[in-house]
């Protein structure tokens, strides 16, 4: 952890890292949703004749709806469909999204709520950035987590011009939480997320809670990797300690 502290202050130039906040990416971090977006995305997608498999949901992950789609029809069509064309797909996802979390509930990923609790303990600040702008899960994280979480500090769809894998969500969620980069901790499980945090230049942490090796997060600019939520839990006060921060400086 020492190491992976001193390479992230010489990648990005930094002297000193100080985290006041941390921010949390929610599908696969906060909730264990990815398995029902995954079979909604291959369900929506192949009712428009075209091919997505889970592992593309999870590659895809944290990018903006519509902009996967466009991705996808460019893809395997040869060209990108219209702003218009790619929302209507994307409310079909949604649509079917809805109805898996009502046959099968999203449950909240095992040691985040710890974690949260040790976050606010430690006088820093909690930010969720997701590129998701269903209302539902909106909603759904400010009922879960009370006294965690705020809509306020919180980053969708509708506050960003450039989804992930565009820095764009987490500058904004540092400008939010009123910190610097090298103040902020970024929790991600998604590739494309690694990189727009990595490209943030915070300091990231990703929980591999996915399909995809290790390698994929690390060479995306992942700091630090973690196999289970609850193992980062259990590993943050060692994190703390490491962390000096400037005399007068306070979180």
């Amino acid at each position: 952890m020492n190491k992976a502290i001193k390479l992230y202050l010489e990648s990005h130039g930094f002297e000193q890292f100080c985290p006041k906040a941390v921010l949390f990416d929610m599908d696969g971090v906060i909730y264990n949703s990815m398995p029902n977006h995954a079979i909604s995305w291959h369900e929506a997608m192949k009712a428009y004749g075209l091919d997505m498999p889970d592992s593309k949901a999870y590659e895809y992950e944290g990018m903006r709806g519509v902009e996967t789609i466009k991705l996808l029809t460019q893809q395997q069509w040869g060209k990108a469909v219209s702003d218009e064309e790619a929302l209507k797909m994307y409310q079909h996802k949604s649509h079917l999204f809805a109805e898996h979390c009502q046959q099968t509930p999203a449950t909240i990923m095992p040691g985040i709520k710890t974690l949260m609790e040790q976050i606010k303990a430690c006088g820093m600040k909690i930010c969720v950035v997701t590129g998701s702008g269903q209302r539902m899960l909106l909603d759904k994280l400010l009922g879960d987590f009370p006294g965690l979480l705020t809509e306020e500090l919180m980053v969708t769809a509708f506050d960003v011009t450039h989804g992930k894998p565009n820095p764009e969500p987490y500058i904004i969620g540092t400008r939010k939480c009123k910190v610097n980069p090298w103040e902020a901790i970024v929790v991600e499980n998604a590739p494309l997320g690694v990189r727009a945090a990595h490209a943030a230049h915070c300091f990231t942490i990703a929980v591999n809670s996915g399909p995809l090796p290790d390698e994929t997060l690390a060479k995306e600019g992942a700091d630090l990797i973690y196999p289970k939520m609850t193992i980062l839990s259990e590993d943050f006060p060692r994190l703390r300690q490491l962390v000096e921060y400037p005399s007068g400086y306070h979180v």
